[in-house]
């Protein structure tokens, strides 16, 4: 839910790469409690999210897929609250396993 923040206020801006996303994405690093432009509105950063990263712009339900550019990208692994990162620590892909270096991925042998 964005706030309502004085404009001077704010400090950076959220990127909505389309209408039905409900993540957006950091145009430059959000400190805890920094207020970024979010369209017509604000939203005020819950922890610290780094530049690039997604950032949620609206509740999201345990189970509930994870929107950007208009598709789902995963799921909710626990309630995500606007202004929180959304990242492998509350979200899970729905499609392809995370690979890591210790020899699960056949495209790094």
């Amino acid at each position: 839910m964005p706030s309502s923040e004085p404009q001077d206020s704010i400090s950076a801006t959220i990127l909505q790469l389309n209408p039905k996303d409900n993540v957006g994405v950091a145009t430059g690093n959000l400190e805890p409690d920094q207020v970024a432009a979010w369209g017509q509105d604000v939203i005020r950063a819950r922890e610290r999210i780094p530049m690039g990263h997604k950032i949620a712009l609206k509740p999201v339900d345990v189970g509930e897929k994870i929107v950007k550019w208009g598709m789902p990208i995963g799921s909710a692994t626990r309630q995500i609250s606007p202004g929180e990162a959304v990242h492998l620590h509350n979200m899970k892909s729905d499609y392809l396993p995370t690979f890591t270096l210790d020899g699960s991925n056949p495209y790094l042998s």
